[in-house]
């Protein structure tokens, strides 16, 4: 066995722990027994079998893993500004705001870090006035406890980014907008972070000033990541066509956002080396330019190590250093691997981009010619350019091992987001990147971003027709109640179907 090979091993087991801690509680003697099991494992595979010391170590590894979400909510548990949850008197905080302000039609929410216990609240509040990233804020209110559904687990959700209270439309006084000087690496990548949101914030406006809705809304969510101020029903579209990625920071998006940006750089001409390191510097320009969101650094992380274990080019060593990588991420926030659905969407993306595209490019690519004459010149075309192959292919492998994810979180399932993802991706960034010029131009001319609307114009009518033709009642269907069992088993079929497949492309004096 290879050492990166027990590694990733070591790492799965690693998540095993987490994954198990998370829905039930291990005891302490069966913990102490899997280390003392792993340690006499260990001591075996030294003086009779090496396969045996690697059991020892995954048994350790999975302990850690326990531990390691065990620690996480300790700290949750423990957590001073929590247990104010819940008591009848009005409190009086200050603290910084933290984050870019989430802003929404009629109301906001901020993250704003407590002075004195260090501890993040979400504040629901007014959508006017507006606050910035690191205005100092004093609010009076009522701490709570974030609210249980019955589908969605709020709680976790919010604890997972270290924010264990929520406080409703306070009493807010401004005490100051400070900005951070350059003295120190912190305060420097503050004041830069501050200046990316207000250039940030100058480009949505220009955009808006240009487009009008619905345009400027699909607009601002393709270009800028937030579909925080689309409309119910456009949104409604979206997800019956299967294309709601596009206008949001997901991990599905991110991943198909960077392989797209390397077939097109390859379909440009583009060595496949200086392509791929072109693809990593704007995908991170990207994640510069939407203000560095947490989904998107997470998504942009896992995407960027997909991309870099493809281009390694053994499918085997792909997905070991993907794993390596969903476990370092795991190991800095543990909770991500059960409360954080962008991070299982792009982890399971990636993985499906190493495992699944290559067999789909293979049968969309290999079929006899000769049966089709019809098809034989365009296909091809179509294999020396590749390009529409791996649209196709990129969007398929995301869509056929995310497809679990998303039924169990959100109990709906498009049936015609292959057609609509074939016809509306390929030019998405094309709007992007005219979106940006748009929003760009507009700020020193309104002629010339009229100018540079003129494509966007054409590329919006052609995708809001194509919501209109695919979005009806017959395009989706509702999945209630899927059990985690059916997650399990889904993915169970599709490793052995995989497995399979890729014995049937093996050639046979490999045996």
């Amino acid at each position: 066995m290879t050492p990166s090979k027990a590694l990733c091993y070591f790492c799965i087991s690693f998540a095993v722990g987490i994954f198990c801690e998370s829905f039930l509680t291990i005891p302490g003697i069966f913990l102490w027994g899997f280390l003392f099991a792993g340690v006499a494992c260990i001591a075996t595979g030294f003086f009779v079998k090496k396969p045996a010391a690697v059991a020892g170590f995954c048994l350790i590894f999975l302990v850690l893993g326990v531990a390691r979400l065990q620690i996480s909510e300790f700290a949750m548990a423990s957590d001073r500004l929590s247990q104010l949850n819940g008591a009848p008197e009005k409190i009086t905080l200050t603290g910084i705001i933290v984050a870019e302000p989430a802003v929404k039609t009629s109301s906001q929410k901020l993250k704003v870090k407590i002075d004195d216990v260090k501890s993040v609240v979400l504040v629901t509040t007014h959508r006017y006035p507006e606050y910035k990233y690191l205005d100092a804020i004093q609010m009076t209110g009522k701490l709570k406890t974030p609210a249980a559904f019955l589908d969605f687990d709020y709680k976790n959700y919010l604890a997972k980014d270290g924010i264990y209270s929520v406080m409703d439309f306070p009493a807010i006084e401004i005490l100051s907008s400070p900005h951070p000087v350059r003295g120190t690496a912190s305060n420097g990548v503050s004041f830069a972070y501050e200046k990316i949101v207000g250039v940030k914030k100058t480009l949505v406006k220009s955009l808006n000033a240009i487009f009008l809705p619905p345009q400027s809304n699909i607009l601002e969510g393709v270009v800028f990541g937030n579909d925080a101020n689309m409309p119910r029903e456009l949104k409604d579209k979206f997800n019956a066509t299967g294309l709601s990625h596009i206008t949001a920071v997901s991990g599905t998006n991110i991943v198909i956002l960077i392989t797209m940006l390397m077939v097109s750089l390859l379909a440009l001409g583009f060595w496949r080396g200086r392509a791929f390191w072109a693809a990593i510097v704007l995908i991170w320009l990207y994640i510069i330019m939407i203000g560095f969101p947490v989904s998107g650094i997470r998504a942009a992380i896992m995407g960027c190590m997909g991309l870099a274990a493809g281009n390694l080019g053994r499918q085997n060593t792909s997905g070991r250093v993907l794993t390596m990588a969903g476990a370092v991420m795991l190991m800095q926030n543990p909770m991500l691997l059960t409360h954080d659905i962008s991070f299982q969407l792009s982890f399971l993306a990636s993985l499906g981009i190493i495992h699944i595209k290559p067999l789909i490019d293979y049968y969309l690519t290999f079929i006899p010619k000769e049966h089709f004459p019809r098809w034989a010149g365009f296909l091809g075309r179509a294999q020396h350019g590749k390009y529409w192959l791996d649209i196709v292919s990129v969007t398929l492998a995301a869509q056929v091992i995310t497809l679990p994810i998303i039924v169990y979180n959100f109990g709906t399932v498009s049936l015609i987001s292959p057609i609509t993802n074939f016809l509306v991706v390929p030019i998405i960034p094309l709007l992007t990147v005219f979106g940006f010029f748009v929003s760009v131009a507009g700020v020193f001319s309104a002629w010339l971003g009229f100018i540079f609307s003129l494509p966007c114009q054409a590329i919006l009518f052609y995708v809001l027709k194509m919501l209109d033709l695919f979005s009806g009642p017959w395009a989706t269907k509702t999945l209630e109640h899927i059990s985690f069992l059916w997650v399990a088993g889904y993915y169970g079929i599709l490793a052995v179907l995989i497995k399979f497949l890729k014995n049937q492309q093996r050639p046979t004096f490999l045996g």
